[in-house]
């Protein structure tokens, strides 16, 4: 059975991730909940067998079940709820705005792209330069 549940969150993880890379944000917010869902199940499947309440005093220590995959489920779901929220109301916004739900390309981060590009040219024509300079500096001294 665990088997099962390991490939049931292998395929949630894979298929969130795919869905994650797309540009609709609804397809965004889709992948987030797969990969929430797959969380849970690869939590709870940690948690070994099922056992008995740990309350102690009722019952043998070793029959306890586990509650830290239990209480990080829980963690995992509520952070799951609230990247949730958080992109519905990005994606109704964007829908407000431009009525589509379609992650843009930043034009800032083409403009910073662009700019790296270009000081690194700019920076081996420098070293270029220099190359050349001691070449010639060499077959002057000859």
């Amino acid at each position: 059975m665990s088997v099962l549940l390991a490939l049931t969150a292998a395929v949630l993880f894979g298929l969130g991730t795919w869905l994650l890379l797309q540009r609709r944000l609804t397809r965004i917010i889709i992948g987030i909940g797969l990969i929430g869902h797959g969380t849970n199940i690869l939590l709870i499947t940690s948690g070994g067998g099922a056992g008995i309440p740990p309350v102690i005093g009722k019952g043998d220590p070793e029959d306890f079940a586990d509650p830290l995959p239990q209480a990080l489920a829980l963690t995992a779901i509520v952070i799951t709820f609230g990247v949730t929220a958080f992109l519905l109301a990005m994606a109704y916004r964007s829908w407000q705005l431009t009525h589509d739900d379609v992650v843009a390309d930043d034009v800032e981060d083409r403009l910073i792209n662009a700019r790296l590009r270009r000081d690194g040219d700019v920076e081996d024509a420098e070293a270029a330069e220099r190359e050349h300079a001691t070449d010639s500096a060499g077959d002057d001294e000859q």
